[in-house]
């Protein structure tokens, strides 16, 4: 008996899913418990169509996370191409705050998430993105040569646990750029 085909998505599906994705991650970003209901409506579509892409909420939060992780991990090659080192850090990490502000609010989901081994499988790419980055300042002078990406992911998880609030981007901007002087290279004596 043959097996039947299975249909390619359709344009339209997919501009749907990432028209939802693009909606969720802002959503997300401004209130970590927006409703599947509230992103459809920003999108503009009905809940229908909203369950053919994500059966639940926690399904569209394990979605943007893998994106979010996938997009920081790419990151750091391309901001080493435009920028100095220590300022691509600076972005980097700018970016991770953006991500672990998403991530605080998913965090039951990112939970869930970690037991489908999403955790281990985007780990070791995410510290060698965070190592590549630190390396290069290293060896421009401009870090400290003895802070390694497990420690600065350490010292960084404030991020997505920090309360969040109005103004939880210019504190997450402000404390980085204590992170950040506290990664520079110490002046020659």
């Amino acid at each position: 008996m043959a097996t039947p085909r299975r249909r390619a998505p359709r344009s339209d599906g997919e501009e749907n899913r990432a028209r939802i994705i693009e909606a969720a991650r802002h959503a997300f970003t401004a209130d970590p418990g927006a409703s599947l209901q509230s992103i459809s409506k920003a999108v503009g579509i009905g809940q229908g169509t909203m369950y053919r892409h994500f059966a639940n909420r926690e399904e569209l939060l394990v979605t943007v996370y893998r994106e979010d992780v996938e997009a920081l991990i790419d990151a750091a090659p391309r901001l080493l191409d435009e920028h100095e080192p220590v300022e691509a850090l600076r972005r980097w990490l700018g970016q991770l705050a953006t991500y672990g502000r998403i991530k605080h609010g998913a965090s039951r989901a990112v939970e869930a998430a970690t037991r489908a081994d999403l955790g281990s499988h985007y780990y070791p790419p995410f510290i060698d993105a965070l190592g590549r980055l630190l390396t290069a300042g290293q060896e421009t002078g401009g870090l400290r040569r003895d802070a390694d990406a497990d420690e600065v992911l350490l010292l960084v998880s404030f991020l997505w646990k920090a309360d969040g609030g109005a103004d939880w981007q210019s504190r997450a901007e402000h404390a980085l750029g204590i992170v950040l002087d506290g990664l520079r290279a110490p002046a020659p004596l």
